[in-house]
């Protein structure tokens, strides 16, 4: 692994994680208790993760972006005694106990290269160098919970989605048969740990037995760098991420050895895709949700150019369907909900039975996201359900008049979102961000669209903003818009 930090092997990895197991058992962690994470990426996080599992405590990774009352909610309703944090969260962190409503034992997570190799953590106990040093091994029941992961939810609280170690495994599995495994193969971890695409980075090195490159947040000369540098071959990022990786590079060519650029968190605008087809960069469209431990389908590396837009097939072991809303199974191209079926959906919501059986019904994960298949079973994914607009009886997926405005050479980003209507119901309206030290009108953009999009679909209004809310993953936040705008 290589982090700001330096690198470790995997023997010295091992030997941390040894540490930190000891740390956490002295802590007082046992065998199901809930071990909560508040940390930016860092070395320190990576330990904690596999320590937790040698202990069979269940891991819970907080937003590190959310409000003290977010994350004091969640801590409570998973039921959290130990709470771990980096430097950076050591205020919001001593703030939780009182937030939470329970009693929580605090750990500073310190410098990973103390103490024998990689600490990890800023000792609060008295153990002595023989317990630091204890090894514990254990089975691993595959039903087992390893990891509470919190969705991000459009309306009420989130719901805290339980990963089993099967999930993982699976997840893993099926990507590496998709993907493929090279021997010096290095995955950038620039993602957050405390979402699913981040978090399965880690599971995958140890797995697949490969490197892997963390870095503590996103920035795109970096990763860039670390491309040319520090031999990654895999990078996992969402679409606005990789339009300023692309943006920063300008016409310098990714080197041979990257092989694949793995783009998930919602449709890709199409333009990005053609562009990264003309660069010739290796881009390979995913879908997947924190209910699937990450992936669940993901287009072939040899495919990207012959599928474009395609999210690919079912990951093996992973089932997908598209239903009408009468239930029945859609015709290809037929769009519809895409409902999951496989070992690697999660078992289920944490104290949530209602929304557990609403949302595996049948057996089946109904994403609420919408999509279509085609004749030769490949996925296409449209929207989210929750974002599709109805105007005048017809249905605006957001991504697509998102993604022709962002077709537009003075635009970074846009949004789109559906505002009531007297005469159609519903009409969209767009939230537009213009590149840096570009001067674009609104009425420029709604030509533009008009030319593009059928008349239904042009927005009725174009907001011109600073920015637009995003999650830490980079996923664009409609539902921020729909309350500023809506």
């Amino acid at each position: 692994m290589i982090s700001a930090d330096g690198s470790l092997t995997f023997r010295e990895l091992d030997q941390a994680v040894d540490e930190m197991t000891s740390e956490l058992a002295v802590m007082g962690v046992k065998a199901g208790g809930v071990v909560a994470v508040l940390s930016w990426n860092s070395a320190p996080f990576v330990a904690v993760v596999h320590a937790a599992a040698r202990l069979g405590a269940v891991l819970l990774p907080l937003n590190a972006r959310l409000s003290a009352d977010e994350l004091g909610w969640q801590i409570k309703d998973a039921g959290a005694a130990f709470l771990l944090h980096d430097e950076a969260n050591t205020m919001v962190a001593e703030g939780l106990a009182a937030v939470a409503g329970r009693p929580l034992k605090l750990l500073g997570l310190g410098s990973p290269f103390e103490g024998l190799r990689m600490s990890g953590v800023r000792a609060v106990s008295d153990s002595s160098m023989t317990a630091r040093r204890q090894r514990t091994e254990r089975r691993f029941d595959l039903s087992e919970v390893q990891t509470i992961l919190y969705t991000s939810g459009t309306t009420g609280r989130a719901k805290g989605a339980m990963l089993t170690y099967g999930n993982h495994l699976w997840s893993a599995v099926g990507s590496a048969l998709n993907l493929g495994v090279q021997t010096d193969d290095r995955w950038l971890a620039c993602l957050p740990l405390f979402h699913a695409g981040g978090l399965s980075i880690l599971h995958r090195s140890v797995i697949y037995g490969i490197g892997c490159v963390l870095h503590e947040s996103f920035e795109p000369a970096r990763v860039n760098k670390a491309i040319d540098e520090d031999g990654v071959t895999i990078v996992s990022v969402v679409a606005l991420m990789l339009e300023q990786m692309l943006d920063e590079r300008g016409e310098n060519p990714y080197p041979a050895s990257l092989r694949c650029v793995l783009l998930g968190g919602g449709p890709a605008p199409r333009p990005l895709l053609e562009r990264c087809a003309a660069l010739g960069v290796p881009v390979v469209q995913t879908y997947g949700l924190t209910e699937t431990a990450s992936q669940a389908t993901t287009l072939a590396p040899e495919e990207a150019l012959s599928k474009l837009g395609s999210a690919g097939k079912p990951l093996f072991g992973t089932e997908v369907r598209v239903l009408r809303d009468d239930g029945a199974e859609a015709g290809p191209e037929e769009p519809g909900e895409i409902v999951v079926r496989g070992p690697a959906v999660t078992v289920g919501y944490l104290g949530q039975p209602k929304a557990t059986s609403r949302a595996l019904r049948g057996g089946w994960l109904h994403t609420g996201d919408i999509g279509y298949l085609d004749a030769e079973g490949y996925l296409y994914v449209l929207d989210r359900r929750d974002d599709l607009i109805i105007s005048g009886g017809e249905n605006v997926y957001p991504a697509e008049v998102e993604a022709a405005l962002q077709s537009h050479p003075a635009v970074a980003e846009a949004g789109v979102i559906g505002v009531a209507d007297e005469r159609w119901g519903q009409a969209p309206l767009a939230v537009v961000v213009a590149r840096k030290g570009v001067v674009v009108s609104d009425e420029e953009l709604l030509s533009f669209c008009r030319e593009r999009l059928a008349g239904y679909k042009t927005p009725k209004r174009i907001v011109l903003a600073e920015a637009l809310a995003r999650t830490a993953a980079g996923k664009l936040m409609r539902g921020e818009l729909r309350q500023r705008y809506g």
